[in-house]
């Protein structure tokens, strides 16, 4: 019994001499290995000392592991911020694009200093609303710029789950766009036929008797027409979605292989030649659409349109580009074609 008696002083010196430095009562430490003990619920049960000590060393690294993981995060701003420099190598379009939309984010009140590690879905939900709510297609955007935030923040390890993705991508409703009457059409040819807008006839046939978008147009080089085969070559670097298509040259009767170009400060151009042709307002890419519907009520070939068109398959196609087109104006179109 007094061996006994003494073993156990023994043991508290030695536990008292191990806890100076630690500001915590013995009650305190015991509080604690209960407490951790009933939250590990039936994995303590039956265990031997040697086996519930090694089961509490563990349960405490772990939980370190945690607290240290929860420590190694940045703000939402500063994620956001890196993330676009990690892109840094899109497109000045798409670059330009991408920090508009990360700071339409950042300058909603008091998000920008949210730890990335703990937000939630909830936060993320309120940061589209207030930053996109008034447009459902800007949402959509919006939403993919978030979720590509966390998901980088992931890769680097200053998160753990992407909060963005239990949100729902709300379904935008695509409304077709009218293609442009013949007599709009001839508005255009006769405003690039006057001297100062001469430079602009080679662009516009590629826009309505290719289906060129606007920016592929202002980025294509002159090696990437073939005269011989009469086909442009789109390649990955042009095209909006990163992916080459071959297109037949269209339209180009009455204009010579030399004055063929694209001319530099090719926006503003392409301004000017709508405004001379007497347009105050323009809907985007009305051209394409022009070109899509038209060729889908004269040639009737879609798998054709489709691959023109550099579409992977034809939901959007008939969604967005083939608005219903009268075969007369679509007969006018195309056999007027030139410039």
């Amino acid at each position: 019994m007094k061996d006994e008696i003494e073993l156990t002083m023994k043991t508290e010196r030695v536990a008292v001499e191990l806890m100076k430095d630690v500001e915590l009562t013995q009650s305190d430490i015991a509080r604690l290995i209960l407490e951790t003990i009933e939250l590990l619920g039936d994995l303590p049960r039956e265990l031997t000392r040697l086996e519930l000590i090694n089961l509490l060393r563990d349960t405490l690294r772990a939980g370190v592991e945690v607290m240290k993981s929860a420590s190694q995060t940045v703000t939402l701003s500063e994620a956001a911020w890196a993330s676009v420099e990690a892109r840094k190598n899109l497109r000045p379009a798409s670059l330009r694009d991408l920090r508009h939309f990360i700071r339409r984010i950042l300058r909603v009140e008091d998000v920008g200093e949210l730890s990335l590690r703990s937000m939630t879905t909830a936060q993320c939900r309120h940061i589209l609303a207030e930053a996109f709510g008034a447009s459902q297609s800007s949402y959509v955007k919006g939403r993919a710029v978030l979720h590509s935030v966390f998901a980088y923040g992931i890769r680097q390890e200053w998160c753990d789950v992407n909060p963005v993705t239990k949100i729902e991508v709300p379904k935008v409703q695509e409304n077709p766009i009218k293609p442009l009457a013949p007599a709009e059409v001839d508005k255009l040819k006769l405003a690039a036929r006057r001297p100062e807008h001469r430079d602009m006839r080679f662009s516009l046939s590629l826009l309505l008797y290719s289906g060129l978008r606007p920016a592929e147009v202002s980025r294509l080089q002159m090696s990437d027409i073939s005269w011989e085969e009469q086909i442009v070559i789109i390649r990955p670097q042009v095209s909006k979605t990163g992916g080459g298509r071959i297109v037949p040259l269209r339209g180009v009767q009455g204009l010579r292989q030399e004055d063929c170009r694209i001319p530099r400060d090719w926006e503003r151009k392409w301004h000017a030649l709508r405004h001379a042709a007497g347009f105050a307002t323009w809907q985007a890419d009305a051209c394409r659409h022009t070109f899509a519907s038209y060729h889908a009520a004269y040639f009737r070939n879609i798998p054709e349109l489709q691959l023109e068109m550099g579409h992977r398959d034809a939901t959007l196609l008939r969604s967005r580009y083939m608005a219903p087109a009268l075969k007369k104006d679509a007969v006018v179109f195309w056999r007027g074609a030139g410039l």
